[in-house]
């Protein structure tokens, strides 16, 4: 049988000026009751003078203190500890001002007793509970919270036509308790806060707005069955990863659906609201402990500067912009070969920093006069390098175009550099450098050997920084298999031990900034990012996250690794000793191998005339006579083998 339809109450939050006229009802109430808990009845008929006089001095006095403590300009909905500070205050100084007007030559004209002292501090205790309890009274009789921590099970005052979203909220920190608070306030988003959870014992058996603490995570599957909890939204955004993965794997198999509120870096601003919950991403269950790089003292190097960032329409060169851009510099120069990427990029800036100068430069970073005249006419002080080819089985089949463009695309952009002074220039390179096995990361290591040489040579603060896998950036995995489970699937993975390091796109980008700051010329930094990662367990739980079951709804296919790809990255070489820094996540590569400048120098005429030949076998085989640690032949062959091997046992 269903339920009868309930009538929605509606209470609108009432205007200042209703405060103030029941304020100076009950500034006199309080007085009068003062003077009647302190005499009694019997004994208020010798001040009835004085009685009278500071009746009417309270309800004339005290509301016009609270005009001055700004009390009828807060919104009372939306009150917190402050304005009952406030109030608190505004009570004391409402009290003495009326004792010092009844005690004012003008009471001489009237029958005046001298009333006891204790009645005026009778009369602060009950002015602050008259006006802060109608307050209250009416800011929770609006916000639907009347009843609410007596029963937990149904709210009165939060009807609607259709019952509400029975819901359990994981942890019971600052996150949770907005939340909850979000819900009662806000019916209209259908969600009913049931209880929440929290690993803390000393939180559990607590209530929170009314809402009771009833046990840790593990308490799910039961509260789930006996509360007909319909949703959980898990509010643990500092959280790391396996937490929430933890969570997000009980109410799986507690059958349950379950959402999460933003990450740290979406709450920045300090607010959290319920129309930001969202389902859980994959963000959420790669989160480790999100790496903070103190970024004080960085922002004078650029502010008032100009400053170029090539590849600016790139996800790393994007958001590069746009983090400097808040800055300050005096001119950002957005170079880059497409025009559709930079037209965006420029116009996301004009709409976020109107006042930012910004220039769109469209080049090849190959062209020498180009990259001259651009130097030349703006004068950068900082550049940073994001331009590259980066897809690692594209390069092995175009070798002279991934030379051409990362390694000679680079070097064009030092000498130019050079010849117009720039101070700070930042090589954005990759983990696929370290003993590379692909052309790509061949032509990446060759591109740190150029910038170490030129701040050897030329004393200038030009440095590298070494990248894993970046979440969200554009051709990442991520996007991929959200591609292939939308068409159904199967989601293709290479082999079921290739992993990887994965890092932000916040984190990376902090990283380079933080390197134009820290370098003295020549090194490469590294940040630090903890474990990698198996790229089968984000397949599986990305289909997990999109509502499938994996191998039942979404099939892996394993597909061998393709061309140049390593099963696991490295973040040093051979050779290299990782030292730390002064920020405490970023590492620098110690010892590294570099050419002397003549040789290298040989070394890159001859690998350029390979390059205009075009000849693949010719040009890898010089990258091996420079590059010593680069095997691609041998590595392949014995990774192909292996993996064929491991895929058919899987």
């Amino acid at each position: 049988m269903k339920d009868k339809p309930r009538v929605s109450i509606t209470l609108p939050f009432p205007r200042n000026r209703y405060f103030f006229l029941a304020d100076v009802l009950l500034m006199a109430l309080a007085g009068f009751v003062s003077f009647a808990l302190r005499l009694d009845v019997d004994g208020l008929r010798p001040y009835t003078s004085t009685l009278l006089i500071y009746v009417a001095l309270s309800a004339l006095v005290k509301p016009l203190v609270f005009y001055l403590f700004g009390l009828y300009r807060c919104y009372w909905l939306y009150a917190s500890a402050r304005e009952l500070l406030a109030l608190w205050l505004a009570a004391l100084a409402g009290i003495a001002l009326t004792s010092l007007a009844l005690y004012s030559p003008f009471s001489l004209l009237f029958d005046f007793r001298p009333m006891p002292r204790s009645i005026s501090v009778i009369d602060w205790l009950l002015s602050f509970l008259f006006a802060g309890g109608m307050r209250f009274f009416v800011r929770a009789l609006a916000g639907r919270q009347l009843l609410g921590p007596f029963n937990r099970d149904e709210n009165p005052l939060k009807c609607s036509q259709d019952s509400p979203t029975r819901v359990l909220v994981m942890g019971a920190g600052e996150a949770g308790a907005m939340i909850v608070r979000e819900m009662q306030e806000n019916p209209g988003v259908g969600l009913l806060p049931v209880g929440l959870l929290d690993d803390d014992p000393s939180k559990q058996g607590l209530r929170i707005h009314g809402v009771p603490v009833l046990g840790s995570r593990a308490c799910i599957p039961q509260l789930v069955r006996d509360e007909r909890v319909e949703e959980v939204i898990i509010a643990m955004p500092t959280a790391p990863g396996q937490a929430i993965r933890d969570v997000v794997e009980i109410c799986q198999r507690a059958g349950v659906a379950y959402k999460t509120i933003p990450g740290i870096y979406e709450l920045i601003s300090g607010q959290v609201s319920v129309q930001a919950v969202r389902e859980v991403g994959i963000d959420d269950l790669l989160r480790r402990d999100p790496v903070q790089i103190d970024g004080a003292g960085t922002g004078h190097h650029f502010r008032d500067r100009v400053v170029l960032v090539t590849g600016a329409g790139g996800s790393i060169g994007a958001e590069l912009c746009r983090q400097i851009g808040a800055y300050g510099p005096r001119r950002l120069l957005l170079l880059g070969h497409g025009e559709t990427s930079i037209y965006h990029v420029r116009r996301e800036l004009a709409e976020r920093l109107p006042d930012l100068d910004t220039v769109p430069v469209i080049a090849d970073i190959r062209d020498q006069q180009r990259l001259h005249w651009i130097f030349e006419r703006h004068r950068p002080a900082v550049v940073f390098h994001a331009a590259a080819h980066k897809h690692v089985p594209l390069m092995e089949e175009n070798v002279a175009e991934a030379v051409s463009n990362n390694v000679f695309g680079t070097r064009a952009l030092l000498r130019a550099a050079l010849e117009s002074g720039v101070a700070r220039f930042v090589l954005i390179s990759t983990d696929k450098a370290v003993n590379p096995v692909n052309v790509m990361g061949a032509t990446k290591r060759l591109a740190e050997m150029l910038v170490q040489d030129v701040a050897r040579r030329e004393g200038r603060v030009y440095t590298a920084v070494r990248f894993g896998n970046v979440l969200g950036s554009r051709g990442s995995v991520i996007p991929l298999f959200q591609r292939q489970i939308a068409n159904g699937g199967p989601i293709t993975v290479t082999h079921p031990r290739m992993e990887r390091f994965f890092m932000t796109i916040p984190e990376a980008v902090q990283l380079v900034i933080q390197a134009a700051t820290l370098g003295a010329g020549g090194e490469i930094f590294v940040l630090d990012m903890g474990e990698q990662v198996r790229i089968v367990e984000l397949a599986n739980e990305l289909i997990r996250l999109s509502g499938f079951e994996p191998g039942r709804d979404i099939e892996i296919a394993f597909t061998g690794p393709r061309p140049g790809e390593k099963l696991s990255e490295e973040l040093f070489a051979e050779g290299e000793k990782p030292r730390c820094t002064q920020c405490q996540k970023i590492l620098m590569a110690y010892g590294n191998h570099a050419w002397r400048s003549d040789p290298l120098a040989r070394h890159l005429e001859e690998l350029e005339a390979l390059v205009r030949l075009g000849s693949r076998e010719q040009i890898q085989a010089k990258l091996q006579d420079i590059l010593p640690r680069y095997r691609p032949a041998l590595y392949l062959v014995d990774t192909f083998r292996k993996a064929f091997a491991e895929t058919k046992s899987v």
